[in-house]
């Protein structure tokens, strides 16, 4: 994880893994929201957490982003997360993301309104 390319493309052009990475200080934010207040995390647990979740992203928005390919459109959006969600089978993250957007598409609308 010490390398010192972080956020450089190599000569070919590709992009070093660690651009594709989550924030580590976001990624310890998050863990510590849960734990008790006196708890530690070490850099190990959260560079592991890192590229689990990272993964995760990269493996769901590539779901949705070929559905937009196979239906020939460039802009993915939350319904597409939510499809893709459940067509990996992550039905339990699905659900309450598909009420969250609702919600927030519900509050988008009166906000404009206004």
């Amino acid at each position: 994880m010490g390398d010192n390319n972080i956020g450089k493309v190599s000569d070919t052009g590709v992009v070093k893994e660690q651009n594709q990475l989550l924030p580590i200080a976001n990624v310890g934010r998050i863990m510590k929201q849960i734990l008790p207040p006196n708890a530690k995390i070490s850099k190990e647990a959260k560079e592991t957490m890192q590229e689990c979740v990272s993964e995760f992203i990269s493996f769901v928005t590539g779901e949705a982003s070929d559905k937009c390919h196979k239906e020939k459109r460039k802009t993915l959006n939350g319904d597409d997360i939510c499809c893709s969600l459940s067509t990996l089978g992550f039905d339990d993250y699905a659900d309450p993301l598909k009420r969250y957007l609702n919600k927030y598409r519900d509050l988008e609308g009166t906000d404009r309104q206004n």
